[in-house]
């Protein structure tokens, strides 16, 4: 019997699709008041500045994703480039994120639907909604991308709406001249606030190992998305700054309702609550999909449990993975912990944009006869390009995000040598730690009861820290001794 693999159902719509939709989230309806205080009208300009810096990478994932279209996104890229703990991390960082942006967008649907119903419960309604998407993965890529297709489809039909009104009707109290309060410093701190917006859209590399004809359909596919994003967003901003001056989106919670308000009334702020209620959900589909490819992949070269690499016997999806990655996220979401998923999740893709350019660059020197169905243009100034500029936004962001993504390192660190070192080696490891920790204690006790500490303590509390001290060392060395004879154990 021939062994199962994921099926290449997405064509070219549903794969465009996908990009669009896992980009445009519900923070996109609530991002522009803050960062028009940053940019003044000079917004429209960082729109598009994202757009091209998301451009750049995003012709990387064109070449790789068609020259290597299997299943892992970043993953394989840089397996391919790199190997080793740089591919495992790169992976963890994607998948980490695609559950956080999940968690994300379901607080955010939830949120949203409460402007409508006041009286819903905003956890409960945001892991009904990651179950409801949970189901529709597990039932096949192609549900997944039908869903998403109709979805998409709406979300842009009443945003155009939105902006054909607003471009037409003469109720415009805005103001177009260029303006920049920040300066150009202003311009990049609101750039880096609204990259956000863009991100989700390599959801098509992630998917690329169930795209048909993916030589030809993954390089148009997120070619598309991209120059669609640039235009759906700096055609969003151009209609905010037409009908309200700058000074007014300032406090405003949902600043693309408040505009719409001004000349569509009331109908308007539903048109774009709604339309923020299907932003979140597309970007929930995309994300628990993503997920589970990257988990797919890692547990695929043993990085993960075996079980994630296991699939539908029925459905061919990895629905173990699926369901894993969606109890973490009800979970997350469930917590309301809204800054905290928002710092990793913005770590955790900037960093995969930064590996995807390397694996370009690595990946053409190290295997110049692999066949590339696109090429990216003006090679090497690109990726460099993309390099640089993914790191320039990291200096912007907020200082939680660097703190979120250290823990995020570190913690990966742990599970990758936990994962690839056998027992007894993890057993000599903690043998040794905890032998250090009780010859340190040992020393300590010895200063203390020696009196050769660097500070004065009273003979009461001397005596106090003597004991804890020896106490200390005794049970670590106790421990020491078990890790150790556990090892030679199992020898």
């Amino acid at each position: 019997m021939s062994k199962k693999h994921l099926r290449r159902e997405l064509g070219l719509l549903h794969s465009t699709m996908m990009g669009i939709g896992g980009a445009i989230s519900a923070g996109a309806f609530v991002t522009l008041g803050y960062a028009a205080t940053l940019a003044g009208t000079a917004l429209i300009i960082a729109m598009i500045f994202c757009g091209v810096i998301n451009f750049l990478t995003m012709l990387s994932y064109a070449e790789l994703g068609a020259a290597i279209p299997s299943a892992g996104g970043e993953y394989t890229y840089t397996k391919a480039s790199f190997g080793g703990f740089v591919s495992f991390a790169t992976g963890w960082f994607e998948w980490i994120s695609n559950m956080f942006f999940a968690a994300f967008s379901a607080v955010g649907f939830a949120y949203l639907l409460s402007y409508i119903l006041p009286i819903i419960n905003v956890p409960t309604v945001a892991i009904i909604a990651i179950a409801i998407f949970t189901v529709i993965n597990i039932k096949g890529v192609k549900e997944t991308g039908r869903t998403q297709t109709v979805l998409v489809i709406i979300l842009v039909a009443l945003l155009s709406v939105f902006v054909f009104l607003g471009l037409s009707t003469g109720q415009a109290a805005g103001n177009l001249e260029f303006s920049a309060p920040g300066g150009f410093l202003g311009v990049i701190k609101a750039s880096a606030f609204i990259f956000v917006v863009y991100l989700g859209g390599e959801s098509i590399a992630v998917a690329q190992a169930e795209i048909k004809e993916p030589g030809k359909n993954i390089p148009r596919a997120i070619i598309l998305s991209c120059l669609l994003l640039i235009v759906i967003y700096t055609t969003i901003a151009y209609v905010v700054f037409r009908i309200v001056p700058v000074d007014s989106l300032t406090g405003q919670t949902s600043p693309l309702a408040f505009v719409a308000k001004q000349f569509m009334g009331e109908v308007g702020v539903g048109m774009i609550t709604v339309a923020g209620i299907i932003a979140a959900l597309t970007s929930i589909n995309t994300s628990i999909m993503a997920q589970s490819r990257v988990a797919y992949a890692l547990a695929r070269d043993g990085y993960f449990p075996q079980s994630f690499f296991n699939l539908h016997k029925r459905f061919s999806t990895p629905h173990i993975a699926i369901l894993a990655g969606a109890i973490f996220v009800a979970a997350t979401a469930a917590t309301g912990a809204v800054n905290f998923v928002t710092y990793a999740t913005d770590f955790g893709f900037i960093i995969g944009f930064v590996f995807v350019n390397l694996s370009l660059i690595k990946l053409r020197r190290k295997r110049p006869n692999l066949a590339r169905p696109f090429k990216v243009p003006l090679y090497p100034l690109t990726p460099i390009l993309g390099i640089a500029s993914s790191l320039f936004l990291i200096f912007f962001l907020e200082p939680g995000t660097l703190i979120m993504g250290a823990e995020l390192f570190l913690f990966g660190l742990l599970v990758y040598y936990i994962r690839m070192v056998d027992y007894c080696r993890i057993c000599v490891a903690i043998g040794g730690m905890n032998l250090g920790v009780s010859a340190f204690s040992g020393l300590l006790a010895y200063l203390i009861i020696s009196n050769s500490l660097p500070i004065m303590l009273s003979s009461n509390t001397a005596l106090i820290l003597f004991v804890f001290a020896c106490l200390i060392s005794m049970t670590y060395l106790a421990a020491g001794i078990l890790s150790i004879t556990a090892r030679n154990s199992g020898e």
